[in-house]
């Protein structure tokens, strides 16, 4: 039985949402082979830096690659598509039909099966936060052998909107929970203003960034009443241009004026470690943003929250933003000094336990890790599964 986990992205934000489960199936003794492949040296460091000396012991890692024809065409698109991410598949069918069960945490990885024919190849998909974006419960969604889901609100939605069989999901809670490591370093706080952490989508139809970012940004470079963090969803600034498929937009994040760079009460971050391991979410006394399910792990310590509707969506009833009823929503940068001041003064009376319920709603915790949750469900399908017939050499 040979089950791989699939690494396939520029940034490393996905890693703590899968790759916990390959650590906790091979330390439960897992009679099988656990590969874990990464498709780029970011990510190949961040899952060897995460799994240490398990590596070579009770897992396997793979770098896949590009032929040289392949890379040429990527380079020419990368400015703006994601391409060596997409490409990457038709050029390493052989591991791919190596494998039993693949493991991931993206939707991309579809194409195996709907472009490519790999129908045996069982596909679970790990998902990469709780959000509640409308993109998570798309088509493709209902594509997958099986779902691990963090919680009912989860596994319902994908039950009524998407259609999946409830007996291909799993809850199990939240594997990143497991491994909360924070560098909480980066930031020292220099005094006890409040902090707040502004965190943007990157989804140019969706993010506050791009039609408000800046005056967000002035906003708190003249109010030093406040410290900010601008810790933005990694991809924002990882290209030159951002495309979005859901709603086929593209557009450009532009750069960080120095003016924000050399404010003395705003830490900017644009896609560092600590943007993805909890760090700013934990530090923070207050939650400014959009769409970004991380609001959902920072009502892991309820606080309050305030939500820049630069869409003007109306957004009440809709389950696209179910989070915004965590605090005081506003339509424009102008309002943020009232919108602030709200946030704070109702959110033990109002807000704190309407955030308790979002988050029971969206994460079942036990006292069993929820890596080791998902791992038992891994090692459950494993024993289903038929055994690929496939077995081409491969080098780790």
């Amino acid at each position: 039985m040979r089950v791989g986990f699939l690494f396939n992205h520029d940034q490393i934000h996905q890693v703590a949402h899968s790759l916990p489960i390959a650590l906790a199936l091979a330390d439960g003794g897992f009679d099988g082979e656990i590969v874990v492949a990464t498709t780029t040296e970011r990510m190949k460091r961040e899952v060897l830096r995460r799994g240490g000396d398990r590596f070579g012991r009770t897992l396997t890692h793979v770098d896949l690659d590009l032929h040289s024809g392949t890379r040429t065409v990527s380079r020419l698109l990368e400015f703006a598509l994601p391409s060596r991410k997409l490409l990457i598949y038709g050029d390493n069918l052989d591991f791919f039909r190596s494998l039993d069960i693949l493991v991931v945490a993206e939707k991309t990885s579809l194409v195996l099966k709907n472009i490519y024919g790999l129908k045996d190849l069982k596909i679970v998909h790990t998902r990469h936060g709780a959000g509640d974006r409308a993109i998570g419960f798309d088509k493709a969604s209902a594509g997958f052998d099986h779902v691990l889901c963090s919680g009912p609100k989860i596994k319902e939605r994908l039950v009524t909107a998407v259609g999946l069989s409830p007996d291909r999901i799993s809850i199990v809670g939240y594997p990143k929970f497991d491994t909360i490591a924070p560098s909480l370093s980066l930031f020292p706080v220099q005094n006890r203003k409040p902090i707040v952490l502004y965190n943007p989508h990157c989804s140019a139809h969706l993010s506050s960034w791009f039609r408000h970012g800046r005056q967000v940004l002035d906003f708190f470079a003249e109010n030093e009443d406040y410290q900010l963090i601008f810790a933005p969803h990694v991809m924002l600034f990882e290209r030159k241009f951002v495309m979005t498929i859901d709603k086929l937009r593209i557009d450009r994040p532009g750069q960080i004026e120095e003016k924000y760079l050399r404010a003395p009460n705003i830490h900017i971050d644009l896609g560092s470690r600590a943007s993805t391991d909890m760090s700013y979410t934990l530090m923070a006394d207050l939650y400014l943003g959009d769409v970004s399910s991380q609001i959902y792990e920072f009502l892991l310590r309820p606080r309050p929250c305030l939500f820049l509707n630069s869409q003007g969506v109306d957004w009440h009833g809709d389950a696209s933003y179910g989070h915004w009823q965590a605090g005081p929503v506003i339509d424009n940068p102008a309002h943020l000094s009232d919108g602030l001041k709200r946030a704070f003064d109702s959110h033990e009376g109002l807000y704190r336990t309407v955030q308790e319920r979002l988050f029971a709603q969206s994460f079942d915790l036990t006292d069993q890790p929820s890596s080791q949750r998902a791992a038992a469900v891994l090692a459950m399908l494993a024993d289903r599964a038929p055994v690929a017939s496939v077995r081409p050499s491969l080098s780790a």
